[in-house]
């Protein structure tokens, strides 16, 4: 790619490093979205301007967004926007391939801090809340390096506690099934404030005893 860029026209490579720098890749293939599109967000992102466009959120309902755009965030599935929404006065995630920027951008703006966890984190957590029917947290006796390499890379959300132990936010359909889930990290981890989770691993570690004890 670096060597590609050196080839290029000025203003084409300028509109290849906006791209490259304000793109943020979630380990995780999803909707087609226009090339022009992601250049002309991520040259909002470089530039610190405005950026106004017309979405269609995923019950179909149409609206026009003014947004101060921060990053382009890959889960490897879909292409999502993170930025500052001016009338909601707060963060929001927007799918890309479900808006169309209005040209040119708007008034320039000064960048903010991260969402907590920064942008990549901030997405995830929105796609979790979408896939899972039920959610919890534990906390697992292992390093978050060790965690992250086991468990689902765009819907499970690992932080770091201290050099021995994270905090795993994990999502399933079940209770039952997340307890089943956890198991196969085949990690120690501790319950926290989740008493259905709690009541469903309590009953598949019985399960599991008389399956070699015996009655």
């Amino acid at each position: 790619m670096a060597k590609l860029e050196q080839v290029l026209p000025t203003r084409l490579r300028q509109r290849v490093n906006a791209l490259q720098t304000y793109t943020v890749p979630v380990p995780g293939g999803g909707p087609v979205v226009d090339a022009d599109v992601l250049t002309a967000i991520a040259r909002a992102c470089r530039d610190r301007e405005q950026l106004r466009f017309d979405y269609r959120a995923h019950d179909e309902v149409a609206s026009l967004r003014t947004v101060e755009p921060h990053r382009l965030v890959s889960t490897g599935r879909r292409w999502y926007l993170v930025g500052w929404d001016r009338d909601r006065e707060d963060w929001r995630s927007f799918r890309v391939d479900r808006l169309s920027p209005r040209i040119p951008a708007g008034p320039r703006f000064t960048p903010r801090e991260p969402p907590e966890g920064g942008f990549a984190a901030y997405v995830a957590r929105g796609v979790t809340a979408v896939l899972w029917a039920y959610r919890a947290q534990v906390r697992v006796h292992a390093p978050a390096e060790v965690v992250v390499r086991r468990v689902p890379p765009t819907t499970w959300i690992v932080a770091p506690i201290d050099d021995r132990t994270c905090l795993l936010d994990a999502g399933a359909d079940t209770p039952q099934l997340l307890a089943v889930y956890l198991g196969a990290l085949d990690l120690d981890f501790d319950v926290l404030d989740a008493p259905e989770l709690a009541a469903a691993t309590r009953s598949l570690a019985d399960r599991y005893a008389r399956a070699v004890t015996g009655p």
